[in-house]
């Protein structure tokens, strides 16, 4: 998973995307048909129901069982990259979320829950038939009191409040996030041991699309197809002080080829008062294969790079000066290791470490509804190792840019 949006509204619109928006039309013209009959024959039945409501209470029953969301996300850019091989800049509108989301209690112990990103393809991935835009599509069960079961597409358990936002109230990722598969299908187990405390497991596909597709020609003769591309997720969320402190950690193992482990560890932790959420995430990912594919890109060559480490850090402050003004700075950093890159016996080597800061401003106009305009600096500077210069032949750039927009999580329903 990819989570920066492919921009491909064609495809959505002309292909499978059709389908969902047709089914929505259809849904909204046979509920608003029923009630009109209903509405309908009141009247013509007598004179003392012309007060009744258009809807019966079974209906509206139902309907208060169900949540619909829109979320959208706009924005105009202006960038620059400085730098390295590159040195361009550019200015344009960009849509860069936007979501339609379906959550519903079918049972008294059965939720439905479904989200479509419309800004990414539409493209059935070979290994769980699934388009890349159903970010959601699973079932959660109320096993016992304490226990949820859930199955389907659905978000890993990883821990980390970064990883907690849609990507609709990010503006960038880091770099294990804005590379690392968010959305896959298999079970998961909640626990709530407590109000405070609550444990979680899970077992999904490692990777959404065939070992063909992914890996192709591009892997060394050591590298083969699994039986199982697995992903083990443990997470533990723990609420202290009232809930002014609270914390999300999580522990991964994924296999995506054979006999060869991705161990990822995240260790979230937030501080919240009236005005001020503070929060910090640490992210540790040791590859025997890499999958988040940014030492791949650094190292070149023919394979894709085996045994790297990704170190990151990432800080986000959020101020509520007042009911209409927040002001946020995400403050970001990732080191991408190597083994044996100098030589056969140079241990882990340093190729590349970034740094990144975003303060923004958001402005609520409205008291009763959630839209807030920004204004936003992205800065990104990649400062490659002297070994990754004089060997790899790399240069360290930056990218600087700036955001004026809107974001609307819109509740239809």
């Amino acid at each position: 998973m990819d989570r920066i949006a492919n921009r491909r509204y064609t495809n959505f619109f002309l292909g499978r995307g059709a389908s969902y928006v047709h089914f929505y039309l259809i849904v909204g013209a046979l509920f608003i048909a029923q009630t009109s009959a209903q509405a309908q024959h009141s009247q013509n039945t007598s004179d003392s129901l012309s007060n009744a409501s258009l809807i019966q209470k079974s209906k509206i029953d139902f309907l208060e069982n169900i949540n619909m969301s829109l979320d959208l996300r706009m924005s105009f850019r202006t960038y620059t990259l400085r730098g390295g091989d590159n040195d361009y800049q550019g200015r344009q509108f960009e849509n860069g979320f936007t979501a339609l989301g379906i959550s519903a209690k079918i049972h008294e112990k059965v939720h439905v829950n479904f989200r479509s990103r419309f800004n990414k393809t539409s493209e059935v991935q070979s290994l769980d038939q699934l388009g890349n835009n159903i970010e959601l599509a699973n079932i959660t069960i109320q096993a016992t009191p304490r226990l949820q079961v859930q199955l389907g597409r659905q978000s890993a358990y990883f821990g980390g409040y970064e990883y907690s936002f849609k990507a609709m109230e990010v503006l960038r990722y880091n770099d294990i996030q804005s590379n690392a598969l968010a959305y896959v299908t298999g079970i998961g187990t909640t626990f709530n041991a407590s109000q405070e405390h609550s444990v979680g497991f899970q077992i999904l596909n490692s990777r959404t699309v065939l070992y063909s597709e992914k890996y192709g020609e591009d892997t060394a003769p050591d590298v083969r197809e699994p039986d199982w591309p697995v992903e083990l997720v443990g997470n533990w969320r723990g609420s202290f002080f009232d809930g002014k402190i609270q914390t999300r950690y999580s522990l991964s193992f994924a296999q995506e080829v054979k006999d060869k482990w991705i161990s990822f560890i995240t260790l979230g932790h937030k501080y919240e008062n009236n005005k001020l959420k503070l929060m910090y995430d640490f992210d540790y990912s040791s590859e025997e294969i890499d999958t988040k594919g940014l030492a791949t890109n650094i190292i070149g060559g023919e394979f894709i790079a085996q045994e790297v480490t990704y170190v990151e850090n990432w800080l986000r402050a959020e101020y509520k000066f007042n009911p209409k003004f927040t002001g946020l700075l995400t403050l970001m950093t990732n080191t991408t290791y190597g083994k044996n890159i100098a030589s056969v016996s140079s241990g882990r080597d340093r190729l590349r470490t970034s740094y990144g800061w975003i303060p923004t401003l958001y402005y609520r106009p409205f008291k009763d509804i959630d839209i807030r305009l920004f204004v936003a600096y992205i800065g990104r500077y990649f400062e490659y190792s002297p070994l990754a210069i004089r060997d790899l032949g790399v240069g360290s750039y930056n990218e600087n840019e700036i955001r004026f927009g809107f974001i609307a999580p819109l509740r239809i329903l």
